[in-house]
């Protein structure tokens, strides 16, 4: 008797993607909003303490005075400090993400939240070089988190409404750039802004200990609400009260299955099993993703800061920080209300092609600006609708991240290693982001000093990258594979 495909049974593998092409569409799964809003609160804390100090970062190696007066080296000094959050990180990371396989998530979220709090408070106490260097690294090798909130969210969400949970990190994140720059811009060197609260001796010598605190209360108030409300969702260490249905995830076969899965999450599987095409080549995508992300978002502040005569912006901290303020709100607003329709609507594999086609306009932006200030001596409003053009295109690019999330996701053979698939995603994407920061401001100074291409040789070389990552994206499958089958 023959036997239609669609009904014989499928056996998995260690290469197998959990779901099969060609399914029928089921109804959505409404999202678990109570737990998904708190592991955003947790998530919004990285980029409001670690961006808070890029509109600062710059004015304060000049301070330090470790340049010696070259405006032009500055870049050198900045990338160093912005990479090593990253580079500490991609050496821990896998390492929390097989670790939260065997304790649970909520007690390496806990030390990832305190690394950060302490880190901050050691950065805006920091008078030397070496201090930042230290506060830096601290912060990277102790913070595993956003790994294993990508493998929470996996496990909180099916494939019905995997879109709009992965749809929400990215927009979270876009918030935290918009809170944390903001804040660094307007509380650094406080005894200048507001004169008569902060005239202690204390706020002069340490001129940028006041963003760092803010951003440290950030993450004490994140600590607190992870701790009291936020259920463990590894299925061998919840309490025995507690089922995936009070989380607000429906019950029935699908979650037993999911239970007898998760009852070998402490298994140690080989990463080599792991490394197959399937999951390769998003994990591939995502990498590239994020070394021209943090190398724009580095680039940003680094140019708006420039002096003009080197054609850059030569706007104050303040100024900074708005305008990165405003590109992250945007950003976020945008996707909260577009992503998850685009994704239904065109695809995700579409939506990431156009996506990542919009980084290379992104970049000419940057020359333009620079021929524009040098040729007219001034920013004037042709540099604000630059700006304005810039950011339209920026949001559009910034959709990368979600839709690469939910390849990353789907290309689990099984979702007993949906944490080792994060943890390796976010290793891969914080090497990228220890590279990114050094990369792109060492070939901006390098640009500056040789007047390559009139000092716009950086913007040129990422657009090459760029043109790798579109067929990276060429490379991904062409339908989302349903991860419950």
């Amino acid at each position: 008797m023959n036997m239609n495909a669609a009904d014989s049974p499928r056996i998995a593998s260690e290469t197998t993607p959990l779901v099969s092409v060609g399914v029928s569409k089921k109804p959505k799964t409404p999202l678990p909003k109570f737990q998904i809003g708190i592991l955003m609160m947790l998530h919004v804390t990285e980029p409001i303490a670690s961006m808070s100090i890029f509109p600062y970062i710059n004015q304060l190696i000049r301070e330090l005075g470790i340049t010696g007066g070259d405006d032009a080296a500055v870049g050198y000094y900045a990338g160093i400090i912005e990479s090593l959050f990253f580079v500490m990180q991609s050496l821990t990371v896998l390492a929390w993400s097989r670790l939260s396989d065997r304790i649970g998530r909520k007690p390496v979220l806990s030390i990832g939240l305190l690394g950060t709090c302490i880190s901050m408070i050691c950065f805006g106490l920091s008078t030397t070089f070496w201090s930042l260097v230290v506060s830096r690294c601290m912060c990277g090798a102790l913070n595993g988190n956003v790994g294993i909130l990508k493998t929470v969210v996996a496990e909180l969400t099916d494939s019905t409404n995997m879109a709009q949970g992965f749809a929400l990190i990215p927009i979270f994140w876009r918030f935290g750039t918009f809170v944390g720059p903001l804040m660094g811009g307007i509380l650094a060197h406080p005894q200048d802004s507001w004169p008569a609260l902060f005239a202690h001796a204390f706020w002069r010598k340490y001129p940028y200990f006041l963003p760092c605190a803010v951003a440290a209360c950030f993450v004490v108030v994140a600590y607190f609400m992870l701790f009291f409300f936020l259920e463990e969702t590894l299925s061998t260490k919840r309490r025995p009260k507690t089922t995936l249905s009070t989380l607000g995830v429906p019950s029935g076969d699908s979650v037993d299955d999911r239970e007898v899965l998760a009852q070998n999450s402490r298994a140690d599987i080989p990463m080599r099993s792991l490394l197959t095409p399937t999951i390769v080549i998003p994990i591939a995508n995502y990498t590239m993703v994020s070394i021209l992300d943090i190398s724009l978002r580095t680039l940003m502040p680094l140019f708006f800061s420039t002096p003009m005569y080197l054609g850059g912006l030569g706007l104050a901290p303040s100024s900074i920080g708005l305008w990165l303020a405003l590109f992250g709100i945007v950003g976020g607003l945008l996707q909260a209300l577009f992503f998850a329709k685009i994704v239904d609507w065109i695809g995700p594999k579409r939506l990431f092609c156009v996506a990542v086609s919009c980084f290379p306009p992104v970049m000419l932006v940057f020359p333009i600006m620079s021929w524009l200030v040098q040729a007219r001596g001034i920013v004037d409003h042709t540099i604000t609708f630059a700006l304005l053009g810039q950011l339209a295109l920026t949001t559009i690019w910034g959709m990368t991240y979600g839709a690469i999330f939910m390849f990353i996701t789907a290309s689990a053979p099984a979702k007993n290693v949906l944490g080792a698939i994060h943890g390796l995603g976010q290793t891969a994407g914080s090497v990228a982001r220890a590279i990114g920061p050094a990369l792109a401001t060492s070939l901006f100074a390098f640009s500056k000093e040789h007047h390559l291409l009139n000092g716009n040789a950086v913007f040129f070389i990422l657009i090459i990258l760029a043109g790798v990552l579109r067929w990276l994206a060429s490379q991904l499958p062409d339908e989302m594979q349903d991860r419950d089958e």
